[in-house]
């Protein structure tokens, strides 16, 4: 059936005309009607089970999300020690029918192996009157050993049905069992707060309960009986309580434990950005970041917003990251070329540390040398096609757009003969340079000429003669021991209406350690010409330079 987790009373879900005639409010309460014989047209018995000694204390014990997490962690691991009901047990039940909630096809009668995960509803044919739904048939005496109370309510077979595909089936089978007036589910004791909070909100549209392991439970609770509405629900309250490392790694891993993925899909967004924005500053929470989970680990490196000097700073911590929580070579390798890899922005990467991916033994060589092709490729596209590609990629793997690096990517072209020279392009958008006001600096990857590693440093600063603001480009040397460097330098700029580089400024210097020259007012105009509307300087927002540097023998 098309639609078939969805929710009658959602108006956000279209259904099938097999499901359903229409839709109605999801503001619809009929919360009057709960548990009211007047409203109701069957009896649901809720069977309570003895949870397993080590998991007795249930969401209400939870003080904390790492509580909740610890307590589910160690039910999952008691599930193995529990006895569901077996294929011999179904065959003394020849009146009843099992479903099982987490199987697409439920007209088949399936074995319940995890009473923890599986919601598991049987119909049964028994007297009629009310003391028939208090009364435990001796067929079930071999399956009921461990129930320690029954809880019966009145319930309304059509208001249940319209929220959960799950009491839908159970309701409209069109076998005998389904126009019987008495309905059996079985529970852990742990589950019985949430399914009476999923219960009545099922009825009501609301929850009484707040805080986040019990929301938690009840949005469980919801996925196991396919009340989608109350899971969007719980999410919403969940993405608006504070959350902390510890809550949102636990939302990242709700789309692999849970049926219906898509109704948790906002929380987990919510929890990627949460972590991206606490961790931006990698280096700063160095320490806790290392000890991050991948799923963790993949929300930081998602974001545009890392506060790092350049994307080779994010290889680097990738590699060590993923050699301290995978000492194994092939698991390793695993993880960086099915995870990781897709998002370290290698196009941004400088050449030189590009080289080194070749050579790294912790990615398989092909791997790697497609991950090189790729970058190299796209650093040697037009700038107009770059930001072609940049477009194209922003809306699936974001390989091919910038970060917000501390320093500004290069594109650099190398000559050997007939003399060691290097044309370098820095591109930077209209908002960078007004951030520059009154005082900033923006500072470019290195780049090397000779074996030495330079930079371009644009700035915002006073003309010395005039007394007023103007731009000013800088040529600086990586400081490396007492090496000095003589270099003819050329700074150029595209200039309307051609669009081609115009010179702005010529000469020569030799480099020592740490040193930088250039020009101060480099288009001769005050700051507030340069950034105007109709600056010369600006094509489509973006300021284009040029550096030519030279070795001088």
């Amino acid at each position: 059936m098309k639609g078939f987790n969805s929710d009658l009373f959602d108006p956000g879900t279209v259904m099938d005309s097999d499901y359903s005639h229409g839709t109605s409010s999801s503001d619809a309460d009929f919360g009057f009607a709960f548990d009211d014989s007047n409203f109701s047209d069957r009896i649901l018995r809720i069977e309570i089970m003895s949870d397993p000694v080590e998991t007795r204390p249930d969401s209400e014990g939870c003080a904390t999300i790492a509580d909740w997490a610890r307590h589910r962690k160690r039910r999952r691991e008691d599930i193995k020690k529990d006895n569901g009901i077996s294929l011999s047990d179904l065959s003394l039940l020849p009146d009843e029918q099992v479903l099982n909630g987490n199987q697409p096809d439920m007209d088949d009668c399936v074995p319940c192996e995890n009473q923890d995960e599986d919601a598991v509803a049987m119909v049964e044919e028994s007297p009629s009157g009310d003391e028939a739904a208090n009364s435990i048939d001796s067929n079930w005496k071999m399956d009921c050993s461990a129930v320690v109370r029954v809880r019966t309510l009145h319930i309304s077979s059509p208001i249940l049905a319209a929220k959960s595909p799950f009491f839908y089936k159970l309701f409209s089978n069109g076998m005998r069992e389904s126009e019987q007036r008495h309905v059996t589910l079985r529970i852990n004791a742990s589950e019985e707060a949430a399914l009476m909070e999923l219960l009545n909100f099922m009825y009501s549209n609301n929850l009484s309960t707040t805080s986040p392991p019990a929301l938690l439970d009840v949005l469980m609770a919801a996925d196991k009986f396919e009340v989608a509405s109350c899971m969007r629900y719980c999410s919403r309250l969940l993405r608006n309580t504070p959350m902390t490392p510890e809550s949102a790694l636990l939302y990242l891993e709700l789309p692999s434990s849970v049926l219906m993925a898509d109704a948790v899909q906002p929380l987990t967004d919510a929890a990627k950005q949460y972590l991206a924005g606490r961790y931006k500053d990698i280096t700063k929470f160095q320490e806790e970041v290392m000890g991050l989970p991948l799923a963790g680990v993949e929300a930081i490196l998602c974001s545009d917003e890392l506060q790092v000097a350049s994307e080779d700073a994010v290889y680097d911590f990738v590699l060590k990251w993923a050699r301290t929580q995978y000492p194994k070579l092939e698991e390793r390798r695993e993880v960086l070329g099915t995870r990781l890899a897709r998002l370290i922005r290698f196009p941004y990467m400088t050449c030189r540390k590009l080289k080194k991916v070749l050579t790294c033994n912790d990615f398989d060589h092909d791997v790697a040398s497609k991950l090189v092709l790729e970058a190299l490729f796209f650093k040697a596209e037009a700038p107009h096609r770059q930001r072609i590609l940049a477009a194209e990629s922003a809306a699936f793997n974001r390989l091919f757009v910038e970060r917000a690096y501390k320093y500004r990517p290069v594109k650099v072209v190398e000559f050997e003969l007939p003399r060691q020279q290097c044309v370098v392009y820095l591109d930077l958008k209209r908002e960078e340079c007004a951030n520059l006001f009154p005082s900033g600096r923006v500072y470019s990857q290195a780049f090397h000429l000779g074996g030495q590693g330079f930079f371009l440093s644009a700035h915002c600063n006073m003309d010395q003669q005039s007394s007023f603001h103007c731009f000013g480009l800088f040529l600086g040397m990586q400081e490396k021991g007492s090496v000095s460097f003589a270099v003819d330098y050329e700074f150029a700029a595209r200039s309307r209406p051609t669009e081609e580089f115009v010179s702005k400024y010529k000469g020569n210097y030799t480099f020592t350690g740490g040193k930088a020259v250039g020009y101060r007012n480099l288009f001769a105009i005050p700051w507030t010409s340069f950034m105007a509307e109709d600056s010369l300087y600006f094509i489509n927002g973006v300021l284009h330079l040029r550096a030519e540097l030279t070795i001088r023998h």
